[in-house]
This record gives C-alpha cells, structure tokens and sequence, in this order.
C-alpha cells in the first residue's frame, strides 16, 4: 500500500525556500535603493536586528512584519516574494510617497518614478531645481546616456564640455558616461523629466 507524503514534510523545505528569497530580495532591494539597515528600519516600522536576521535568514517574519517592508519598497506583498499572480497588473507611485524621494536638499530634489523593484537598465526621474541650483553628476557605467524633458523653466546641460540650453518642452539627450550636469539656468525654479539608461 502506498503512503501519503506528510503535509509537515513537503511544508518545511518551501517555507524555508521562501525564507531565502525574502532574505535574498529584501537585501537587493535595499542596495537598489541605497538604503542603510536603519533607513529600511524608519520607512518600514520593523527594527534593525529583525531586518538584519531576516537578510541572513535567521529570522521567519510574520506577516504583519513582511507586508511592512513590502509597502515601505512601496510594493504589495505578492511582488517582494516574487509569487507569480499575487501582484497587480497595475504598479502606482503616489505623489506623496516619500519612499521615492531619492534625494532633497535646499538646491535639488529627485523623485523616483520607476518601480523600486524594476531591473536597473533604465531609471525614470522628476528633478526639481531650485534658483541657481545643479544636479553634478560622476560619470556612469560605460554607454550610459540621458535623456531630459523641461517641464518648467531653463536649464542647462552639460555633458564633456558641450553645453545646450533648453526650455520647456525641450528635450535632449547626452553620453552620461562622462563627468555631466543638469543646471538652473532660469530665474525661477525648474522642473525637469530624467530617464537614465544603462548598456
């Protein structure tokens, strides 16, 4: 007579398959974004040492816990496990959501558009700048290249030595794998559209 697999048995290994991956993604996601293990701990409400044992897969989060890193990644829970049909076909990025705010300072601030999960060959931003202020940028990977949309006001872009300035509605592109800028040159405040793409 045959027997029937224990439920226990086949249970153990994917919970812990689950464990890695959650360990694995949170990791990654957490470098894409630049974030430090606190900076991680303040946007999701989950603590430092509990973050630090989940990355090392030490610690089996409850749901609760799991779902709070989710939203500070602004994703649902179905899209940091990565389970195929859980996720919406539909990603929003609120306006108000802090989490994609990727730098902002008296001068400068960045909005990310791009999902934070998305495959980094290409980044979608807002930059705002404010009056006299400039986005200096070290030269990226080898082929990157940018392409800029004026929203509001002037700016100018350097790249290598060329400059062009540029109005609203004005787009250009330029090699970003050279030392680059992107500068208020406006009396006013400007407001920008960025796409990076890597090669």
């Amino acid at each position: 007579m045959k027997t029937q697999p224990s439920a226990h048995k086949t249970a153990v290994p994917a919970a812990e398959a689950v464990n890695h991956d959650l360990g694995g993604r949170v990791k990654h996601l957490r470098a894409t974004c630049g974030w430090s293990l606190e900076a991680l701990a303040n946007a999701s409400g989950v603590s430092r040492s509990m973050l630090s044992q989940i990355e090392r897969e030490q610690a089996n989060p409850t749901l609760a816990v799991t779902l709070r890193i989710a939203r500070a990644f602004g994703l649902s829970l179905g899209e940091l496990l990565e389970l195929p049909g859980a996720a919406s076909a539909v990603t929003v990025i609120r306006a108000d959501d802090h989490t994609y705010h990727y730098r902002s300072d008296k001068d400068c601030q960045i909005r990310t558009l791009s999902p934070l999960n998305l495959e980094k060959d290409v980044e979608f931003y807002e930059v705002r700048l404010q009056l006299g202020g400039a986005l200096r940028s070290a030269p990226h990977f080898e082929g990157t290249r940018e392409f800029l949309t004026v929203q509001k006001g002037r700016v100018r872009v350097e790249s290598a030595g060329d400059t062009e300035e540029l109005k609203p509605g004005d787009s250009a592109s330029y090699r970003a794998d050279v030392t680059h800028a992107i500068i208020n040159a406006g009396k006013g405040d400007a407001a920008a559209f960025l796409i990076v793409i890597y090669r």
